[in-house]
């Protein structure tokens, strides 16, 4: 196994990271930094509240795409542990992006495409239980967090049977909840705001 190509391969997965959906269409777009305004969080969430319903799921759905890709690019070159690397290089480059000094989102989006490439029908479940925290509560934030948790219990548990897939689980997770850590004080508080409104 060449180690130097998977270190490069990895760099090239962190600058595809760097490539955020709300910066890049805020600033394109509406000549504005979502940095600014809202939550001031670079993610498919805040874009949602900032410029509505179609900015929110394009922003989605390139912070998922390309976790994707880079998931996709790591295991086609060296399996489950390429996954691991490209994939935890694209979030980290999502969330402190060099490109936007290092001020980036939350990687939940990222994270999603990285692990429904790993693993389609688990990561599906995680989703069915964010949908429904999310729509029973109205908090985004309690849905993520509750997601992190679980993708981290469930990689303690996997990591016996794949160790660089459960890790990939376990290290998202933790990175997801460090990110939330101002949601979490908020939602304990009472202070979070919930979808809908500002």
């Amino acid at each position: 196994m060449n180690y130097l190509y998977l270190i490069i391969l990895g760099i090239v997965c962190y600058f595809i990271g760097n490539i955020s959906g709300s910066i890049a269409i805020s600033k394109l777009v509406y000549k504005q930094d979502i940095r600014n305004y809202g939550s001031k969080n670079a993610g498919a969430t805040n874009a949602l509240r900032v410029y509505g319903v179609k900015v929110g799921l394009a922003t989605f759905l390139i912070d998922f795409f390309k976790g994707l890709l880079c998931a996709y690019l790591g295991f086609k070159f060296y399996g489950s542990l390429g996954i691991l690397v490209c994939g935890l290089l694209c979030v980290i480059g999502h969330i402190l992006p060099v490109l936007y000094n290092f001020k980036g989102g939350k990687g939940i989006a990222t994270s999603f495409g990285v692990l429904l490439f790993a693993q389609p029908l688990q990561v599906l479940i995680l989703l069915i239980l964010f949908l429904i925290v999310v729509l029973m509560t109205k908090y985004v934030s309690l849905g993520s967090v509750l997601g992190c948790i679980s993708a981290v219990i469930y990689g303690l548990i996997y990591i016996r049977k794949d160790f660089y897939i459960g890790l990939i689980y376990i290290l998202l997770g933790i990175i997801s909840l460090f990110k939330h850590r101002s949601n979490i004080n908020r939602l304990i508080h009472g202070k979070e705001s919930k979808l809908g409104k500002n």
